[in-house]
C-alpha cells in the first residue's frame, strides 16, 4: 500500500492547492507525476503545474515546461516549453536556464546555436547548477562552438563533480586515466570513479573493475564507498 505519510501529505497539498497556494499546487503536481501518495496521473500533474505557473510560480513554470518538452501528460510542444522556461529563467531559476540552453544546443523548437546554449549554461553554472557545468565541460572538450580546450573542460567538470555530479566524476576519472589535459594519475582516476560508482554510475564501476583486472593499478587498502 501507499505509505501513510505520503497519503497524508497528498491530502494536505490537495487542500492547500484548492485554496490557491501555488507552492502546494506544485507539490501536488509532483506527487501526481511520481504517483507518490496518490495514483500516478501525468495529465493531473500538468493541470496543477498550470495553476501554479499562471500565478507566476517559477517551479510550476519549470515543471510544466518539462512536461511539454517531454510530451508527458500534454502533447509535446517545444515552443510552449521554451516560453515557460523563459518565464522561470527571468526569475533566476537555474534549472530553467539550463533547460533553455539544452534547447539551443539540440535545436529543439529553436534555431540550433551553441553560442546561445553556452551563454545560458554559463548563467546557470554561476548559480552552481551542476548539469550546466558538466555540459560546459563537454562543450570545451568536444570543441562545440568553442575551441577545444581540455583545461577548461577539466575546470568545469571539477566544479560539477564537487557538487556531486556523477557524470562529471566519471569524466574526470577518464581524463586522469588517459592523461588527457592533466598528468596521468591512475589513483585520482580511481578516486573519481569510486565517487561516481557510489552514485550508481555504471560506466564508472566498469572502469574500476577493468583497471583492477589489468594488473595492480588499483589502490591498496580500504576504499570509501561514499562521496
Amino acid at each position: 500500500g501507499v505509505p501513510q505519510d505520503s497519503r497524508k501529505a497528498a491530502e494536505w497539498y490537495a487542500k492547500a492547492a484548492g485554496q490557491g497556494y501555488a507552492k502546494a499546487q506544485v507539490n501536488l503536481g509532483v506527487m501526481y507525476a511520481l504517483g507518490k501518495g496518490i495514483p500516478q496521473d501525468l495529465a493531473k500533474a500538468c493541470e496543477w503545474y498550470k495553476k501554479a505557473a499562471r500565478q507566476g510560480n517559477p517551479d510550476g513554470q519549470l515543471n510544466l515546461g518539462t512536461m511539454y518538452c517531454n510530451g508527458e501528460g500534454v502533447p509535446q510542444d517545444y515552443t510552449k516549453a521554451r516560453k515557460l522556461w523563459e518565464k522561470a529563467a527571468a526569475q533566476g531559476d537555474a534549472d530553467a536556464l539550463f533547460n533553455l540552453g539544452s534547447l539551443y544546443a539540440e535545436g529543439h523548437g529553436v534555431t540550433h546555436s551553441y553560442a546561445k546554449a553556452r551563454k545560458l549554461w554559463e548563467k546557470a553554472a554561476a548559480e552552481e547548477n551542476a548539469a550546466a557545468q558538466f555540459y560546459l565541460g563537454k562543450m570545451h572538450a568536444g570543441g562545440h562552438g568553442v575551441p577545444e580546450d581540455w583545461q577548461k573542460a577539466w575546470e568545469w567538470w571539477e566544479k560539477a563533480a564537487a557538487l556531486g555530479d556523477a557524470k562529471a566524476q566519471l569524466y574526470l576519472g577518464m581524463m586522469y586515466a588517459e592523461g588527457q589535459g592533466v598528468p596521468q594519475d591512475y589513483e585520482k582516476a580511481q578516486e573519481w570513479w569510486e565517487k561516481a560508482a557510489a552514485q550508481g554510475e555504471e560506466k564508472a564501476q566498469l572502469f574500476l573493475n577493468l583497471s583492477k583486472a589489468v594488473g595492480g593499478r588499483g589502490r591498496r587498502g580500504k576504499r570509501k564507498s561514499g562521496k
